[in-house]
């Protein structure tokens, strides 16, 4: 993929999320989306632009995702069980 084409109504959505969302990690998503939106590439995007490297692989499950549910996709689904705990020695 090398383009994403928003429509407007949800641009407006989306560059909000980029700057609002209480979760950081939607925030990243919603980045990722709009420079790819913007014209690069899912490549560009995963190795430098964003604050982290990510795959290009996780960069396109992102906009699979987006294109299928919305900003709604970029939510992790809740997972079962348990957290894990770090519990130090006393």
């Amino acid at each position: 993929l090398t383009s994403l084409r928003i429509k407007a109504e949800d641009l407006s959505e989306l560059q909000a999320a980029s700057r609002t969302h209480p979760k950081a990690y939607v925030r990243e998503r919603a980045t990722a989306l709009l420079k790819i939106h913007s014209g690069m590439s899912q490549k560009e995007v995963a190795q430098k632009g964003l604050l982290q490297h990510r795959r290009e692989n996780t960069v396109g499950d992102w906009v699979n995702r987006y294109m299928k549910n919305g900003i709604a996709g970029l939510i992790d689904a809740p997972r079962s069980g348990r957290r894990s705990g770090f519990f130090p020695p006393q």
